[in-house]
């Protein structure tokens, strides 16, 4: 255990993003890191930024320590989780930060007596000192048994973050909301940026950024109802000429506009903000631009 009573030996199995900044969070509350683990040494300019002085040790090494943090993708946490089992000793807290997983993923060194936990935090990570202070506050998603949950609600808590239980069966769908409502915000975001800074130059960001920002509070808090524009007053003869420049300047963000105008109509028609009539019209002007966009160009003259 570490030197101090209730502070812990910590070693960090993976020196992507989050464990760094994770395992220098921990260091700032009195923990000790001792090791970092990572199967290349490419991400050492991180870490020695973040965790100066800790030094890199073999994923099996890391199950010396009180506390190992398996901050590594989703993808591969099972399969590291299998091969590192025969390393873990009983009583030893393991907790790893993958979204998509619970604690199941973790059974075979549970099996050999670990102690599980899966602590995500729900916040995008740039591997910078900068994400110490996007921590504070944020939620993160805590799947664990009831025995462990007041050291998981400690650790969480440590982080300077706020704990949000996540049952088992449910991390898959909390993970979905998460990366389609963040990583898909950033390529719809991105799409119109292309689209503004080809109607109005290098002011496109201007632009676009206090109408978004204020998009994305009111629908935090007002759901369907912040829902603006011509969707929502049904104005089918705009959503069809936006297809028509759209399809002309970049038919993938046509397309990303046809399916989304179609979900928005759903959601407003269901939600009552939209008349029957009016959203049947809106689906026919999308269905009318992505057939129309979809058909093959007439040949030149004199082509076959």
């Amino acid at each position: 255990m570490g030197s101090q009573a209730g502070r812990l030996d910590v070693a960090v199995v993976g020196a992507g993003r989050v464990g760094p900044v994770l395992g220098a969070a921990m260091r700032a509350a009195g923990h000790r890191i001792t090791g970092v683990a990572a199967r290349t040494r490419g991400a050492a300019e991180r870490v020695e930024a973040l965790l100066p002085d800790v030094p890199w040790i073999e994923p099996a090494e890391a199950f010396a320590a009180d506390l190992v943090l398996l901050a590594v993708p989703d993808d591969v946490l099972g399969p590291l989780v299998a091969d590192l089992a025969p390393h873990v000793r009983p009583g030893q807290l393991v907790v790893h930060t993958c979204g998509r997983h619970g604690t199941g993923v973790l059974d075979p060194a549970a099996a050999r007596g670990a102690l599980p936990l899966a602590l995500h935090p729900a916040m995008t990570f740039t591997g910078t000192s900068l994400d110490l202070q996007r921590l504070l506050g944020a939620a993160v998603a805590v799947t664990s048994s009831a025995v462990l949950a007041p050291v998981a609600d400690a650790l969480v808590r440590e982080w300077g973050c706020t704990p949000v239980g996540v049952a088992e069966g449910d991390r898959a769908l909390y993970h979905a909301s998460l990366a389609h409502g963040s990583n898909h915000l950033v390529t719809l975001v991105a799409q119109a940026l292309d689209a503004a800074r080809a109607a109005v130059g290098e002011d496109a960001g201007r632009v676009l950024r206090p109408l978004l920002q204020a998009a994305l509070d009111n629908v935090l808090d007002r759901g369907d109802d912040a829902l603006t524009g011509p969707v929502a007053r049904g104005d089918a003869g705009t959503v069809a000429t936006h297809l028509g420049v759209l399809a002309a300047h970049d038919p993938g963000t046509a397309a990303t506009y046809a399916q989304l105008a179609g979900a928005a109509a759903d959601r407003a028609q269901a939600s009552g903000r939209l008349p029957d009539a009016p959203a049947e019209a809106v689906r026919a002007a999308i269905e009318t631009a992505t057939s129309t966009a979809a058909r093959p160009a007439p040949p030149a003259p004199g082509e076959p």
